[in-house]
């Protein structure tokens, strides 16, 4: 069995001296495969790559800001400064708000990838409707400190996100159309 998976009848493994040099790397191969295809595997993966994201994507946003004063003095502004300091408070700002959005991204990610996995778990089943559970869970989730009403726009509007993503990426992978003429 595979994380509750019954796939037939299994060869008792040998020890790991025993395998050859093939052999091994199947096996690890095989391990590394069942590990990203677990539910904290897809985890791990979605928030790691959610946190990379975010990172650039917060870099991008943070080198286009900076046109606010510096400080609680209004009359003090960025550009006022000497051009030493300039660099260091924007080199800061951005990292700043590089790690915050990375974080954010990644913990969304996480979230959102270990639900839509236990949703598809509790199911046995692979359809859109894991994706609209998922993306509801994670939005009530992230806004429910908020109260009632805003956990149920929440949820509402991560729903339609995530099923607008899950139909334009299904749409993707389908098959071409019958006046496809690439043969």
């Amino acid at each position: 069995m595979v994380f509750g998976v019954y796939t037939g009848p299994q060869e008792p493994e040998k020890p790991l001296a025993l395998l050859s040099q093939e052999e091994q790397a199947e096996l690890g191969a095989r391990k590394m495969v069942e590990a990203m295809q677990s539910c904290p595997g897809k985890t791990v993966m979605a928030g790691g790559s959610g946190f990379v994201l975010g990172g650039f994507f917060g870099l991008f946003m943070a080198s286009m800001a900076y046109d606010v004063p510096v400080g609680n003095n209004a009359a003090n502004h960025i550009s006022e400064l000497p051009f030493k300091q300039q660099m260091k408070l924007q080199f800061s700002d951005m990292g700043k708000r590089s790690l915050s959005s990375a974080k954010n991204f990644g913990y969304i990610g996480m979230i959102y990838s270990g639900v839509e996995c236990s949703v598809e778990s509790f199911r046995a089943k692979h359809d859109i409707y894991n994706g609209v559970v998922a993306g509801c869970i994670t939005g009530a989730g992230l806004s429910i400190k908020a109260g009632p009403q805003a956990a149920a726009f929440g949820c509402a509007g991560f729903a339609v996100f995530s099923t607008a993503i899950d139909l334009y990426m299904r749409s993707e992978s389908a098959a071409p159309p019958s006046n496809d003429y690439d043969d």
